[in-house]
């Protein structure tokens, strides 16, 4: 059983009885200048349409400074990732392995492998086709030459699932949308180099993991004219990896790149694989697909990556694959292959039980945020850095560190640049379509710790002027004593 329950301390319960709500609410009579500015911000004609949902936490004085529309039920957008990672942080451990691994059948005789190799795939988000060169490189250092049979991948690991439940179609296209496999690579995107020819001439195309799995229409123009329309699109239409590069391209641009996500990236790793071999020396006789591993496999080598690795990668650049595997990893340490988001917010709910909330109150469904179907509370985000400040302080420096710095680092690297908040918050920003959140921790000017949750959707056009919001109120509390 993944639950815990604590017993109820009735004189708080009626201690709060005789509080009487009130938007904005806070544990003293007379409002702070802090609390009455973040009433003027929220007074402004933008939010006549748009929710604000705000908690704001003294860890220090375990106390609440304010607090409004903190247990309505919102999009956190990629707010999510906190209880995802700190998931993996309490039921993973920073020192999980996520592993690619492989293995041979048959016999190896005169540096012949008289079988089939075999690459398993343990959903590490940031596997890199340099490590593959690494791990294939273990076969050759294993004695094997030549493969006589096939190369194959091992899928299990995961459901057949390839996105998050409510994830968009029209998001098909983008990087940060990738196709699921344990077998990752390369973020399970490919990255395409163009740059400009002579005019009247298509556009040089350079795809910078060369192979031949892709498709390419190259219809593309060098213009002189100082105007472009120039795209590089993947056929998402019919979900195949055929490439059209498109469009009319001013001679005198710059070089640059245009990264996609790929469709069956899993296959993509077994070309990769085929190709490394090759550059390593090894003869392949066979053809690439998947199977699952036999159990009388031998293992050669594992290329393996702590968790404590991964987070900063999923909360600094707000990697959705890497929430998305850390939720399956989750699945998979308790209740096996195949594993599934179902699963690891299953076990994830525990971690609900511990701050002291009930997650039925909420609904999530992936471990990114991507979806539109995920509703929790600025309440939740900020029990949740509550508790893993008080109760795993342990862990806590490493989710802290994992946390992008305001204009330092990560997704809050060009924000609070010139503002007492700059290099104080460490905080874990959000954004979908009308939705910006920010939620994480700072310290006020007498050095207290401060925990906050800022949830802000339902508007239109861009999310810059929540964000303005957002920071400003980082600043107050910066300044705050």
């Amino acid at each position: 059983m993944f639950l815990i329950y604590y017993g109820i301390n009735m004189k708080i319960v009626k201690s709060l009885l005789l509080l009487i709500f009130i938007p904005g609410f806070v544990f003293s009579q007379n409002k702070s200048s802090f609390q009455t500015d973040i009433d003027l911000l929220l007074k402004n004609d933008f939010f006549k349409t748009a929710a604000a949902a705000i908690e704001i936490y003294d860890l220090t004085d375990s106390k609440i400074l304010y607090r409004k529309n903190e247990k309505l039920l919102l999009k956190p957008a990629s707010n999510l990732k906190l209880l995802t990672s700190a998931a993996g942080l309490v039921f993973l451990g920073p020192d999980y392995k996520f592993s690619t691994s492989v293995y041979h059948t048959g016999e190896v005789i005169d540096s012949i492998c008289y079988g089939d190799i075999y690459f398993v795939g343990g959903c590490d988000p940031d596997f890199t086709s340099d490590e593959l060169d690494s791990l294939t490189g273990e076969i050759k250092n294993f004695g094997i030459k030549e493969i006589k049979g096939n190369l194959y991948g091992d899928v299990s690991m995961l459901d057949s699932l390839f996105w998050g439940n409510g994830w968009m179609w029209d998001d098909e296209l983008s990087k940060d949308f990738p196709y699921f496999t344990p077998l990752i690579i390369n973020d399970a995107c490919v990255k395409i180099e163009y740059s400009p020819a002579n005019i009247g001439e298509e556009v040089k195309i350079n795809i910078l993991t060369p192979i031949n799995y892709f498709n390419i229409r190259n219809t593309s123009q060098t213009i002189k004219s100082d105007s472009s329309n120039f795209s590089i699109k993947r056929d998402w239409v019919n979900r195949n990896n055929n490439i059209a590069a498109e469009g009319n391209l001013f001679y005198k641009t710059e070089k640059d790149t245009v990264t996609i996500n790929i469709v069956n990236p899993g296959l993509y790793f077994l070309k990769l694989a085929e190709q490394s071999l090759l550059n390593n020396g090894i003869k392949i006789n066979g053809h690439c697909e998947f199977n699952p591993l036999p159990e009388e496999a031998e293992k050669i080598f594992a290329w393996e990556r702590n968790y404590g690795e991964v987070i900063l990668n999923l909360n600094k650049e707000s990697d959705n694959l890497s929430a998305e595997m850390t939720l399956r990893a989750i699945s998979n340490k308790y209740f096996g292959n195949p594993a599934t988001a179902e699963n690891g917010i299953k076990v994830q709910d525990s971690l609900i039980v511990l701050t002291g909330l009930n997650p039925a109150d909420y609904r999530i469904v992936d471990g990114s945020g991507v979806s539109h179907y995920n509703l929790i509370s600025a309440e939740l985000l900020t029990q949740l850095l509550k508790y893993i400040y008080r109760d795993q302080k342990k862990l806590y420096p490493l989710f802290w560190e994992s946390l992008p710095v305001g204009g330092v680092d990560g997704t809050l690297k060009n924000r609070m640049k010139n503002s007492p908040a700059f290099n104080n918050v460490h905080a874990k920003t959000g954004t979908l379509s009308g939705v910006s959140s920010l939620s994480g921790y700072l310290k006020t000017k007498n050095d207290h710790l401060i925990a906050f949750s800022i949830i802000i959707q339902n508007y239109k056009g861009s999310s810059k002027t929540a964000r303005n919001f957002q920071d400003e109120i980082c600043k107050l509390l910066s300044e705050y004593k």
